[in-house]
């Protein structure tokens, strides 16, 4: 996350109630945005934890 309260984080390191007040409020426009909004789809899904083994692996 390249700015706020979660700078330097990974988006998947991010809580899910932080995408939803974006999603309420409106994600940025671009590629970051995107990735913000898919993220919260994958978080509201319950599926971070196939980002979390991608990273270990990796």
């Amino acid at each position: 996350m390249p700015f706020g309260k979660y700078k330097d984080e990974y988006l998947v390191d991010i809580p899910e109630y932080y995408y939803t007040w974006f999603k309420q409020k409106g994600f940025p426009k671009g590629k970051l945005g995107n990735m913000m909004q898919q993220m919260h789809d994958i978080k509201i899904n319950g599926l971070e934890e196939l980002i979390y083994k991608i990273k270990k692996e990796y």
